[in-house]
């Protein structure tokens, strides 16, 4: 089994926030993973995370939406992992990144938390950086004075929203790619800016 954790804040509030954008991701994958005529897969509470399993061409899948704040993700991706009993190479963390620019991807595994908290907690309850993430860019605040944690929780511009459904679908092509081609392949097919880059986007 492999475990996808979007990373994100719970809560209406914080839905559509940048910092969400791995929970948006993991939700846009669902929606589109119902055939025809049948509802979404639904999520269910476990864990300290919503959690929706799927096959994909017969591979088991986790799909996680950790509960805990974003600072917590690692407690609910450890609970997870060992419920399930998922090792270490089979974890996708989904997640912005403040350091590409909106609309762009990239597939890594076992780097640096880059300052990312929620991805710092999970490399701290885990005690190892040595798992796979798909890095969201949203960008750096347009003012350099701006705080970034206020930039990460301020929803998408009009402008980016226009763009989020292509730059979901890519992310959940990303997905799909690591698991059933592996990483290195989903890297060299993702790990670009996958739509043009919003008006006013820094």
């Amino acid at each position: 089994m492999w475990l996808v954790a979007g990373l994100g804040n719970p809560g209406a509030k914080y839905l559509a926030n940048r910092h969400n954008v791995g929970a948006m991701a993991l939700d846009f994958f669902l929606a589109g993973a119902a055939r025809p005529g049948s509802p979404a897969p639904k999520w269910k509470g476990e864990r300290q995370a919503l959690t929706c399993r799927l096959h994909l061409n017969g591979v088991e899948v986790l799909f996680a939406k950790p509960q805990t704040f974003m600072n917590k993700s690692g407690d609910a991706v450890r609970e997870l992992m060992d419920f399930y009993k998922i090792e270490l190479p089979h974890l996708i963390a989904v997640h912005d990144d403040i350091d590409q620019p909106f609309g762009s991807m990239r597939v890594h595994v076992s780097r640096g938390h880059g300052g990312q908290n929620g991805v710092r907690h999970i490399h701290e309850v885990l005690a190892t950086p040595d798992y796979a993430r798909i890095k969201l860019g949203v960008g750096r605040p347009p003012q350099p004075q701006m705080d970034v944690a206020s930039w990460v929780l301020q929803n998408f511009s009009l402008d980016e929203q226009a763009h989020l459904p292509e730059f979901l679908s890519a992310a959940g092509d990303a997905i799909e790619a690591s698991i059933l081609e592996g990483f290195a392949k989903a890297a060299t097919r993702f790990n670009k800016q996958i739509v043009a880059q919003a008006a006013g986007s820094p």
